[in-house]
């Protein structure tokens, strides 16, 4: 998919931190509207749009809007969306080319219908508007306490007409082009949710708010049959149309029935094909594929080809259904983030495209399905609480697990496969823990991807074998490290020193094998978590008094102490060089430190808490998390793009607000240019001459302008060698004129009035004016001369001249061309050409003449001071790219 946004058209971005700055979200995909499908008829291939907040995806993505969408619908050219009172209208997926404004009240419904739009607020006030002009062409009020429209569909071959649906369970057909009723049906007591035309001509599909499927005849107004659901509201309708009689029904709980419409029965059934509500379901058109998308942040395609007309997942994009609380950047490449959330999955998202992205799916107590069954335990009795902390390594992730998980409330810790994408085999628990209710708070994997550190909320600290999850000791005498819960666990690089910090406000340095304590801290306040840089040896405290301290692990002493921060400090991250330290709070605060001066450096304010940060090992992004939203938020590291100046903000400093980064395209993923969405667009023409300074060039083949000077011998050395042969007479000929293009005679008009006309030939009568001549005098004679080729050319030219049937003034016309030309600056190399064979064929003429004499002067300088300038010009290119060659790098 693609994303980009903007910031909203009505505000401005104030100035943020120097060295961030917004770049794109990842892991949105949708959100409760349904979605709408258009087709692209010139790339025959559908196209999906979704909305999320105030952008819509069209896989491709779209630009912001004021506020979050209402609803969206799109047709073949545009995508329309609403949000409050107005609506826009998409081209190319992200341009905005109209806005529509006439409501009062919040648009709840959309319905494009061939050049017209079909709008319904909240109010009951439906507005028809001409897409093209933008100007209202109808408008209908409805009594919201008697009809209060709740859906919207066009019957097909039913021309200008809309069947609306209301809350109270009537239905009333309307003419838009009249504004006539033209048909009010009963109803069936229930609330309309859904209105979906049916492959069949005057068969409708009517869903309503107590779980009954109705499909209905409107020119007979008789029910054909109906269905009936427990699962709630119907939320969406759609019927296949590749030949297979079924209606699919998408209810609130996530689940998609699938009715046989010839047997009258429950065909197959799509149990938790979201985790929430079902926002739309529609088929492709002719294709056994079904794409529905809900509140849970996922698009999800579903295939036909099961036996029995069940269905299997395709293909789906999915992001968290819940907030994202800890990330973590997962390899040396800076391309992959690791996300868990409060929907208890774990997440990987790609920063260079979404297709990378995957899921590695949501904790479960039992994976087998057979003891599952056993167990009889329900659906969600069998998944995992919400995952607090993890911890990754890379070094042996394709011979075992490499992430290792806690979750909330529970002993155990989980092993996760990053290139299985599924949960561990191992459960990590210490021995003899049974009944234990103690909590995993911490976690750490070394370097190397053998062993895990996990700290427990009673203090203690074990150590596991990632390859076979068995235990290998623990911290400390008793079997506990810390008198309180254990905030922290790190292990350096060389795997010589663990580190452990507890809420009795002790960091502990302990011996990696041994597991001997050999110092201690006192912090003075307890820490809330803890982060090691192990190419540095730097270690970062945040402490709950909101202070953060960094602890040098080879002197152990405390190097820096940093306040500033209003909140409970969420989490910390350094950069790949150690010299920075970027914290996030819940005063919805960034800052970054600079460790060596030990100064603030960069600040800003967002709108909503940061929860998670991470700084890829490359340096190039930025990645936070954020309370109440769903996206991972990228931001980029100015530092690397420019000169930015890190200059000691004051203690007092006031951040500016920033607006959380939108939706970027990927510029793979461009769906189509300008001229392959629009019809009527105009392409960008370039103008002839792009500026006066600049010298341009005609781009004719040089075979038309550089054998000028040389046609008398080109025709010497194409001359026959034997005599032209002439034709055999023809049984009859028509008259035509003498000339280079073949012209008939036309006869003599007849002389309606006697006129005296003198018997004297006159010798201008006889001369032969040509296209070029005619030209020359009135109109535009150089786009004469770029269609001839170099014979007809000197033809022309010879021509000027008082012995070619001429008149005196061409010559002059044919030098003030030339003069205009120069100028100019355009067609540089014809302007030489046509006026090097000027002078050859006229210049014995041309010099009788006072008048063209001083013309010529004046053109000769004109050449010497454009051919200087041009020259000045070469001889610099020249003797730049001497020196670039010659020089010593």
């Amino acid at each position: 998919a693609l994303s980009m946004c903007f910031p909203p058209h009505h505000e401005t971005m104030p100035a943020g931190g120097a060295l961030f700055s917004g770049f794109r979200v990842l892991g949105l995909f949708s959100n409760h509207l349904p979605h709408a499908l258009r087709y692209h008829q010139k790339h025959r291939e559908f196209y999906v749009v979704t909305a999320v907040g105030r952008c819509f995806h069209t896989y491709n993505v779209s630009n912001s809007l004021s506020e979050d969408i209402s609803c969206l619908v799109a047709d073949r050219m545009l995508v329309f969306a609403a949000s409050g009172c107005d609506i826009s209208a998409f081209a190319r997926n992200k341009e905005e080319v109209r806005r529509y404004s006439g409501h009062k009240q919040e648009v709840r419904l959309l319905l494009p219908l061939g050049d017209q739009l079909i709008s319904v607020d909240a109010g009951g006030d439906a507005i028809i508007w001409d897409v093209g002009s933008g100007e209202v062409y109808l408008r209908l009020q409805f009594d919201p306490v008697t009809f209060e429209p709740s859906a919207l569909c066009h019957p097909s071959t039913y021309l200008n007409k809309v069947l609306l649906g209301s809350s109270q369970g009537a239905l009333q057909l309307w003419n838009i082009k009249t504004s006539k009723l033209l048909y009010s049906f009963s109803g069936w007591g229930a609330a309309i949710t859904a209105l979906q035309q049916s492959p069949a001509v005057d068969v409708v599909g009517v869903g309503t708010a107590t779980g009954r499927i109705i499909i209905h005849n409107i020119r007979l107004d008789e029910t054909l049959m109906s269905f009936m659901q427990d699962w709630g509201p119907i939320s969406s309708l759609a019927f296949r149309s590749d030949g297979v009689p079924v209606v699919a029904a998408a209810s609130p709980q996530g689940h998609v029935a699938l009715w046989d419409l010839e047997r009258r029965q429950l065909t197959a059934q799509l149990r938790h094909a979201h985790s929430t509500a079902v926002a739309a379901a529609t088929f492709l058109h002719g294709e056994p594929l079904l794409i529905t998308n809900g509140a849970d942040n996922a698009i999800k395609v579903w295939i036909f080809d099961q036996e029995g007309g069940g269905a299997r997942l395709l293909r789906s994009r999915q992001g968290h259904s819940a907030p994202p609380t800890t990330i973590s950047h997962h390899g040396n490449d800076g391309k992959n983030i690791l996300s868990a959330g409060q929907d208890g999955t774990l997440q990987s998202f790609s920063t260079v495209h979404e297709r990378f992205s995957k899921s590695l799916g949501h904790g479960s107590i039992n994976k087998k399905k057979e003891q599952k069954k056993k167990k009889g335990l329900a659906y969600q009795e069998l998944r995992l609480p919400a995952i607090t902390t993890f911890a990754s390594a890379v070094a042996r992730q394709s011979d075992w697990d490499g992430i290792v998980a806690c979750h909330s409330g529970r002993l155990a810790a989980t092993t996760w496969n990053y290139q299985r994408c599924t949960m561990g085999a191992h459960h990590l628990r210490p021995p003899g823990a049974h009944g234990n209710k103690a909590a995993a708070t911490a976690v750490d994997v070394t370097s190397c991807g053998n062993f895990v550190l996990i700290g427990l909320s009673s203090g203690r600290v074990d150590l596991y074998n990632l390859q076979s999850g068995l235990h290998r000791g623990c911290y400390g005498d008793g079997g506990a490290a810390h008198r309180g819960a254990v905030r922290g666990v790190c292990v350096d690089g060389l795997n010589q020193l663990t580190l452990t910090a507890g809420s009795d406000s002790l960091l502990k340095i302990w011996r990696f094998r041994s597991k001997k304590q050999e110092a201690e801290l006192q912090l003075g306040t307890a820490p809330a978590s803890m982060l090691l840089h192990r190419e540095s040896g730097m270690l970062a405290l945040a402490l709950d008094d909101f202070m953060i301290i960094v602890v040098d692990t080879a002197t152990r002493r405390v190097v820096r102490k940093f306040h500033g921060h209003g909140g409970k400090i969420n989490d910390m991250a350094f950069s790949p060089d150690g010299r920075w330290l970027v914290t996030v709070a819940m005063d919805c605060t960034i800052r970054t430190w600079d460790l060596p001066s030990g100064c603030l450096v960069d600040c800003f304010l967002v709108d909503t808490a940061p929860v998670g940060v991470s700084m890829s090992p490359t340096g190039d992004f930025l990645a936070t998390v954020h309370v109440d939203n769903l996206g991972i938020y990228l931001w980029t590291n100015q530092s690397l793009c420019g000169l930015v100046s890190l200059r000691p903000l004051p203690a007092d400093y006031q951040p500016a607000a920033v607006t959380l980064p939108g939706s970027q395209p990927d510029e793979a993923e461009q769906e189509v240019t300008s001229q392959d969405d629009g019809e009527d667009d105009d392409e960008y023409e370039s103008p002839q001459q792009l500026g006066a300074e600049l010298v341009t060039l005609s781009l004719l083949p040089e075979s038309r302008w550089k054998s000028l000077l040389h046609l008398d011998a080109i025709k010497r050395r194409n001359r026959p060698a034997a005599p032209p042969v002439a034709p055999p007479t023809l049984p009859f000929f028509l008259p035509t004129q003498a000339g280079l293009t073949p012209r008939f005679t036309l006869p003599p008009l007849k002389q309606t009035n006697c006129v005296f006309q003198s018997k004297v030939v006159r010798w201008g009568d006889l001369a032969q004016r040509s296209d070029f001549v005619s030209a020359l005098e009135s109109a535009r004679p150089l786009l004469l001369l770029r269609s001839l080729g170099p014979a007809p050319l000197s033809v022309e030219l010879s021509g000027l001249s008082a012995e070619g049937g001429g008149a005196g003034g061409l010559l002059l016309a044919f030098l003030r061309m030339i003069d205009s030309l120069l100028a100019s600056g355009r067609d540089f190399d014809l302007a030489h050409a046509y006026l090097a064979l000027f002078l050859k064929l006229h210049l014995r003429s041309l010099s009788q003449d006072a008048v063209a004499m001083e013309t010529l002067v004046h053109l000769s300088e004109r050449l010497e001071a454009g051919w200087a300038e041009l020259q000045a010009s070469f001889h610099q290119s020249l003797c730049l790219l001497t020196y670039i060659k010659s020089a010593l790098l």
